[in-house]
């Protein structure tokens, strides 16, 4: 018997590799849409005092874009922001970007809120986020360029311009907290809710 139980595959409303290979990894069949949202302008609308009520935001507003668009499909959207105090950031264009914004985080800590909506035609089925707090260590400004060698174009794909699952690792003190959700999709909570619907083997 199969953990998925949906007629079709699930609808992810995100471009992100590495929340593909979660889900895929979790037995969950998938098929990827672009939202095609302006998510500068949709993160705008959120209270700017509040990061993790910008990703709900986006991951509400990329869930219901795609829904729309394919009537009867279930449709997951998510979105992950990264906060150093009341400070949201965003990934970086380039190098030099990336550069600033690891000397911003180093020897601090940050948190990353990951928010997740699963929606079919215009109504939302459910939406929760997580929270998950990081310590960067106060690395040296040599170890910081040896990293940004080593990591090239990888930092301009990732906010915070790090991924923990690679060799942004080697930036940190500690780590608390769901390592799905620092990886941007709470996928105990998806589950759960996958489950509830009918879509999953309970």
């Amino acid at each position: 018997m199969p953990f998925w139980l949906g007629k079709e595959p699930l609808m992810l409303a995100s471009n992100s590799e590495i929340r593909r290979s979660i889900l895929l990894a979790a037995g969950i069949p998938l098929e990827v849409a672009s939202a095609e949202i302006d998510e500068r302008a949709v993160a705008a609308r959120a209270s700017a005092s509040d990061p993790g009520n910008i990703a709900a935001l986006l991951a509400r507003e990329k869930a219901l874009a795609v829904a729309a668009r394919l009537p009867g499909r279930l449709v997951l959207g998510a979105d992950q922001t990264l906060a150093l105090g009341s400070r949201v950031f965003s990934k970086t264009e380039n190098i030099a970007g990336a550069r600033a914004q690891l000397k911003l985080l180093r020897g601090k800590s940050h948190f990353l809120h990951s928010a997740i909506a699963l929606a079919r035609d215009d109504s939302l089925v459910f939406e929760d986020s997580a929270s998950a707090s990081l310590t960067m260590r106060n690395f040296s400004d040599e170890f910081l360029e040896l990293y940004l060698a080593a990591a090239a174009s990888t930092v301009t794909t990732s906010v915070g311009a790090y991924q923990v699952e690679n060799l942004g690792i080697h930036l940190f003190d500690e780590i608390a907290g769901d390592h799905f959700t620092i990886l941007g999709l709470p996928l105990l909570r998806l589950l759960h809710a996958l489950r509830r619907e009918g879509f999953v083997a309970a």
